[in-house]
């Protein structure tokens, strides 16, 4: 666990997940004394603030995380392909968060509340992958059902916060909200299309084979990798929509063993890092904005697929499931932190 005898390092301090990562810290009451935050050549002799103090901006090179217990990598995959591995050379743990490592079989690709065990027999320093942010909301929701029934196929929808793109995206998206509300027409510069008031396919790149973009090819891969099931079938389709940081989710799922509506929800009754939001009298159900600034993953919209067959005593295989987590959090760098948690205790 991370405590105040560890010194973290936050590598990539000044982006959206660097920050969110700084804010969980500050939360814990990790001390600034026990802090080293890195940022781009551009950055270094700024400042940034933390528990009221102004900390330094150092350039992200090995020397400078040196002596650092661990290190969480907020960068991006080129970056973190040249640095990550020589900061374990130096002596540091080093979580990332981007896809560099992702699907290198060598280094464990970890969500705490599925997959654990991966950690323990990890010497140190070491290199962890965090997954990609859909991922980690899809396997952390639908992982209490799976342990209990077993999942044979998910189909899923995402819905997904312009966050995942950066901290330029959100102000892309707080600018054009702002000029068409004024009547003036949206300036896409991050994406290709306008992010104020549009829904558009997830800007990854698409493969002009399969029709997978990199986003739903990473949500296939990672899932079964984390599940270490690659028998299971996930079928994803991948959007932006005009949300600043919470994900959500729409997903129909094929059991194993058929299973009851009541007995499905029982499922999430003490699944970690899984809240049940799911109030049908008053409508109320999984939200962007509910998960926004949470730590857990929202589920709700809980129900038997209404055209799939049942069995005699009106189970069924086939479920339909809503869920909500905010990207920046438990999509990035709340997962960071809990595997450098682990890695630490």
């Amino acid at each position: 666990m991370i405590s105040s005898k560890h010194t973290i390092a936050v590598v990539g301090a000044t982006g959206a997940v660097g920050r969110e990562a700084l804010a969980i810290l500050e939360s814990r009451n990790v001390p600034p004394a026990r802090l080293r935050v890195t940022a781009s050549d551009r950055s270094v002799g700024k400042t940034i603030e933390y528990a009221g103090q102004k900390l330094a901006l150092v350039a992200s090179t090995p020397e400078s995380i040196r002596g650092c217990d661990a290190a969480l990598f907020c960068v991006s995959s080129e970056v973190a392909k040249r640095l990550a591995p020589e900061c374990v050379k130096v002596g540091c743990t080093v979580v990332d968060n981007s896809s560099a490592f992702r699907a290198d079989p060598a280094v464990p690709l970890v969500v705490p509340e599925v997959n654990a065990s991966e950690l323990a027999s990890l010497s140190r320093p070491c290199l962890v992958a965090n997954p990609n942010c859909s991922t980690i909301l899809l396997v952390v929701a639908l992982n209490p059902i799976r342990r209990r029934f077993g999942l044979k196929r998910i189909v899923v929808s995402t819905y997904q916060a312009v966050s995942g793109a950066g901290a330029a995206a959100m102000d892309e998206l707080r600018q054009q909200a702002a000029d068409v509300l004024a009547g003036k027409p949206a300036q896409p510069k991050v994406f290709a299309e306008p992010c104020a008031f549009n829904i558009f396919s997830h800007n990854s790149k698409v493969d002009l084979d399969s029709g997978l973009n990199g986003e739903e090819a990473k949500m296939i891969t990672e899932s079964r990798r984390i599940w270490a099931d690659k028998s299971i079938e996930i079928s994803p389709t991948c959007v932006r929509v005009p949300v600043l940081r919470a994900h959500a989710e729409a997903a129909t799922i094929t059991l194993d063993k058929p299973a009851s509506e009541a007995e499905v929800r029982a499922a999430f009754a003490d699944a970690p890092g899984v809240r049940l939001v799911d109030d049908r009298a008053n409508n109320s159900f999984p939200t962007s904005l509910k998960a926004s600034g949470g730590d857990d993953i929202l589920v709700g919209r809980l129900r038997i697929d209404p055209t799939a067959p049942r069995e005699a005593d009106g189970r069924s295989r086939h479920h339909c499931v809503l869920l909500s987590g905010d990207q920046l959090r438990k999509g990035a760098a709340l997962n960071a932190i809990q595997i450098a948690d682990a890695l630490l205790r």
